[in-house]
């Protein structure tokens, strides 16, 4: 297996942001632009922004919770938008409230296939939602997990759906004046009591499912595209502006014509 590679941003940049940095990203050769949806930030019309200015680039929502935003209610937005279905993938996951989650995630699946959305996948941490998520839509993205893990559950994922697809978030920070910003992103999810859980049960900490150096960047791509269908780089930067977005994608473009995904990890 050997996975592209893709990048991740969050929606609180805005649409125009994500417009100008498109772009950069789709000349870079990155596969996917995954954008977060979060309460300040409008995962679908960033992604219609970006798809206005590009042409092959593939987008993806990462993820819709939809505790908040209901699986009609995501339908019905991304019809409004005309975004361009062959090019996106709808990522949710089952939001804040763990009461129902399966339920809520299985009905959501199912509504958006009814809609019309190709693509979707499942943002799962536990083994039944992962399971979930292989059965019912068509990939899961993982979290905060290292390469070994991502190989495990890859392989089981696989076993139940062969034709599933396994994306993994992999936070990233290239800039070392970025580091203090991932570390503090890093201990604000090892505080969540169902990370911290699943944290203990891979036996790792938290900062050791990250890359926080640009010279192990592409030791550790490879490691992650070699267990997973997509690498999806979260990019950590020091400050939220397009310029500095800009910087990630060039030190992180995978290598023009290699068709391996591999980085070129500039300095």
């Amino acid at each position: 297996m050997t996975g592209v590679v893709s990048l991740g941003v969050a929606g609180s940049l805005g649409p125009d942001a994500i417009a100008a940095l498109a772009p950069a990203v789709e000349e870079a050769g990155f596969h996917t632009l995954w954008v977060n949806d979060t309460p300040d930030g409008d995962a679908l019309a960033a992604l219609a922004a970006a798809a206005r200015v590009t042409e092959r680039l593939h987008l993806a929502t990462g993820v819709v919770p939809v505790d908040r935003r209901p699986a009609g209610e995501i339908a019905e937005h991304a019809a409004s938008l005309g975004l361009p279905l062959e090019r996106v993938t709808i990522g949710i996951g089952s939001g804040i409230s763990r009461q129902g989650a399966l339920a809520r995630v299985r009905e959501a699946t199912d509504a958006l296939h009814d809609a019309g959305l190709p693509r979707v996948l499942v943002g799962a941490l536990g083994p039944r939602m992962r399971r979930l998520a292989a059965e019912r839509a068509d990939g899961v993205l993982l979290n905060w997990v290292p390469p070994r893990e991502t190989r495990e559950q890859a392989a089981a994922l696989h076993a139940i759906a062969p034709r599933t697809r396994v994306a993994v978030y992999v936070r990233t920070a290239l800039d070392p004046d970025a580091r203090e910003r991932l570390e503090a992103e890093t201990s604000r999810y090892a505080a969540f009591p169902n990370y911290a859980a699943n944290f203990e049960r891979m036996g790792v900490d938290a900062i050791d499912t990250t890359i926080r150096d640009g010279a192990d960047l592409a030791a550790a791509v490879d490691a992650y595209a070699a267990a997973a269908d997509e690498v999806v780089l979260r990019a950590i930067v020091p400050h939220d502006t397009v310029e500095a977005y800009v910087d990630f994608v060039r030190r992180a473009a995978p290598t023009a014509g290699s068709g391996d995904g591999a980085p070129r990890a500039e300095a």
